[in-house]
């Protein structure tokens, strides 16, 4: 939930917890295309960047001003030559369940940042066929699964389109 990524957000010691939390936050994109992202492939005027998803399949995600700004810090903190646009010293996975354990928040998977992007894409109106391309899923069913579609939304939905 929201709650639980602030909260997370607020318990970052390290700029690169705060970076990395921010951009799967934003993007929606998998850990397994964070961690394959270079510094070179992020444009950050355009705040966009190309991910290779499943299937090595090329897809554009972008991210907000506030994880722009959370990563151009980091990156400038940063004195390595390492190309890699997150340095990963120990698993991603690892390390945000440990921020989660930190604040007793169990299971914190990264695949819930997917989910709650998803979830309040569709509560703002995001049609699914635009959700299903920024996730880079490959059938719809796949991302109808994602949105939990609240039964408020349905009504007032019903009102706007039906009547």
């Amino acid at each position: 939930s929201d709650e639980t990524l602030e909260l997370m957000r607020d318990s970052c010691s390290e700029m690169r917890d705060l970076a990395m939390i921010d951009l799967l936050a934003s993007t929606g994109m998998r850990v397994g295309e964070m961690v394959l992202l270079n510094r070179d492939d992020v444009d950050f005027a355009e705040r966009e960047c190309v991910v290779f998803g499943k299937g090595d399949k090329e897809r554009m995600i972008y991210f907000d001003a506030r994880t722009k700004l959370h990563l151009q810090t980091y990156l400038d903190s940063r004195n390595d030559n390492n190309p890699a646009l997150i340095v990963s010293l120990k698993g991603v996975e690892t390390r945000l369940r440990e921020l989660g354990r930190q604040l007793g928040v169990h299971k914190v998977h990264p695949h819930k940042f997917r989910r709650t992007l998803a979830t309040m894409a569709i509560d703002k109106g995001m049609p699914i066929e635009q959700l299903q391309q920024l996730l880079g899923h490959k059938r719809i069913d796949t991302t109808l699964q994602y949105a939990m579609v609240k039964q408020s939304n349905v009504k007032l939905a019903h009102r706007k389109y039906i009547g």
